[in-house]
């Protein structure tokens, strides 16, 4: 069974594979060696904060830290690993699988046993792990076999299991504000050992608010367009000093950087723009949001479901095909992946934006459910039951299949409830002939309607 030293966390590889590269990014130089070091997530890793509390007392609970790249959850876990007594064990999963997992937990099982040392599993990219995978590790976290510090830049509610989630307790994570971002850029600039200072690097201060601008809450890129910036800028013949100008830096990013933070406003700004497009029927917004969202770093499957809601809430009984393409797209998605399926999402997106529109389905479903909660649900009428019941008059159940048309006039809804319309019809040629059609059987209905065998069905 592999050990680590006591107090160094042991099972560092991860992370100490990266901190032995001579030559690492900047973004890895300046990392935050200690929380007082780390700029934002004051809530939580503030004097007092409740993550702060846990990790410096080292009394930490099962936990997944979600937020947007260069928010700093990796970071917290290196600080975990510095300051905890238990074994830190790194996973990506990317790479890893149950066979890792099985793994850790029989090491950490031992080490319990052996040492009275407890484990923590760190699991980069939590959301990787597929169902099966992190029903695999439920058990675990819940026998506290080892405690699980998952990251990952996805909203856990969709992505996590219930289970698991709920064994876990959540820290949420903010993308860096603008000022946040200059801090953290200008402290590279004045730092000798691991920053830029050796470079003599001047940065006009519009160049700087360009980066902490277009790098989305991301401190990790915004360091790194940094250090790309100054290294393309030519040292002055007089002084060597390295000019940083607004240009260098649209250089350096080679195309601008889409300022989108998938956990926050910018998400669900976009996300209502893209579904107001469909909704108003103006293709070439939808897309236009679409693109952002894709080149934002959204998660694809996020769009293609509310694609699947737009189909059914705004389209509807309008263009019922709609909600096939939606699906569709949705599969497609699941199949080739980014960036691939941008091509579906697209060709989804278009057509759901120029379908004819119609929520009648949603009012439908909605009328429906005021009615149960005002007043509650009513039985089911004896000749619609599903079974034979002591003591039950069932009365008779008229198959329709035995009618001409497959239709029989019959009462479907509750006694109380007779007469009741949910479904209201929207003006569009579909539904027109839908509501022709069900006007024309409740006006047969009305004068007897067609009679059909009873059955007990």
């Amino acid at each position: 069974m592999r050990q680590g030293k006591a107090g160094e966390g042991g099972g560092d590889s991860l992370f100490a594979a990266a901190s032995s590269s001579e030559h690492k990014p900047l973004a890895a130089r300046m990392r935050p060696a200690t929380m007082d070091e780390m700029v934002g997530q004051a809530k939580l890793i503030g004097p007092g904060g409740s993550l702060r509390t846990l990790i410096e007392s080292d009394r930490l609970v099962s936990m997944l830290l979600q937020g947007p790249p260069g928010s700093g959850k990796s970071t917290l876990a290196r600080l975990i690993a510095s300051k905890t007594k238990a074994h830190f064990e790194p996973l990506s999963a990317v790479t890893s699988g149950v066979a890792d997992i099985k793994r850790v937990a029989e090491e950490a099982r031992q080490r319990r046993e052996l040492y009275g040392r407890g484990t923590v599993l760190f699991m980069d990219e939590i959301h990787r792990l597929n169902k099966a995978q992190q029903d695999y590790l439920l058990p675990y976290v819940e026998e506290g076999v080892f405690i699980l510090v998952g990251a990952t830049t996805e909203n856990p509610y969709y992505s996590i299991n219930g289970p698991l989630r709920s064994r876990c307790r959540l820290f949420v994570l903010e993308g860096l504000g603008q000022e946040e971002l200059m801090t953290v850029l200008r402290r590279s600039l004045v730092d000798a050992t691991k920053g830029l200072a050796m470079l003599l690097a001047v940065v006009d201060e519009d160049a700087l608010s360009m980066i902490a601008e277009q790098a989305g809450g991301d401190g990790r890129v915004a360091l790194n367009v940094l250090e790309t910036s100054v290294l393309l800028a030519a040292p002055e013949a007089e002084g060597g000093k390295r000019h940083v100008t607004v240009e260098t830096v649209q250089m350096a990013m080679e195309r601008p950087m889409v300022a989108y933070d998938r956990a926050a406003e910018e998400h669900y700004d976009t996300i209502s723009a893209y579904i107001k497009s469909i909704r108003g029927s103006d293709p070439d917004a939808a897309v236009y949001w679409l693109a952002k969202m894709l080149e934002g770093g959204e998660d694809p499957r996020f769009v293609a479901r509310r694609m699947v809601i737009a189909a059914a809430e705004d389209i509807g009984l309008a263009d019922p095909q709609a909600l096939v393409v939606a699906v569709a797209a949705a599969q497609a998605v699941e199949l080739v992946g980014m960036p691939e399926c941008n091509l579906p999402l697209a060709e989804g997106t278009i057509y759901l934006a120029l379908a004819p529109k119609s929520n009648s389905s949603c009012g439908a479903i909605s009328a429906a459910s005021a009615e149960i909660k005002e007043h509650g649900a009513e039985p089911v009428p004896g000749h619609l039951a599903g079974g034979i019941r002591v003591g039950d008059k069932r009365g008779e159940y008229k198959y329709p299949h035995d009618s001409a048309g497959g239709w029989v006039a019959q009462e479907y809804l509750p006694a109380k409830l007779r007469g009741r319309r949910y479904w209201v019809a929207k003006d569009n040629m579909v539904e027109r002939e839908m509501q022709a059609n069900l006007a024309r059987r409740r006006e047969e209905e009305g004068k007897g309607g067609a009679k059909g065998d009873a059955s007990g069905g």
